[in-house]
């Protein structure tokens, strides 16, 4: 049994979330929130708080037992690009884009 939780237009550029998530797949829940909790990066209580609420609905729609719990998959894929423009030199401009993520986790008992 698995339970997993989504977090979409997540404004973080995917290639940033990607270096935090790589950290905690295939960890034990508890052992990857407590990586988390040290890892300077602005991902970081993003995916806290996805996983939290993985273990959430293990617990609460699939009876799942928390120490069981490990990190089976986690993604960090592209959501749409809002672009911006930025005034440059000579009247032109020039686009800025505003990545966003898509990030999923789902947990399994072992």
């Amino acid at each position: 049994m698995e339970a997993r939780a989504i977090a979409k237009f997540v404004r973080i550029a995917p290639r940033k979330v990607k270096i935090v998530v790589d950290l905690v797949r295939g960890k034990q829940v508890d052992e990857a929130l407590a990586i988390l909790k040290h890892t300077p990066k602005g991902a970081s209580p993003v995916v806290i708080k996805l996983i939290q609420s993985a273990v959430a609905n293990a617990e609460n729609n699939h009876e799942m037992d928390r120490e069981q719990l490990f990190v089976s998959e986690v993604y960090a894929n592209q959501g749409p690009t809002m672009k911006r423009f930025r005034p440059r030199a000579m009247g032109r401009a020039t686009t800025i884009r505003k990545r966003t993520s898509h990030i999923g986790i789902v947990v399994k008992e072992k």
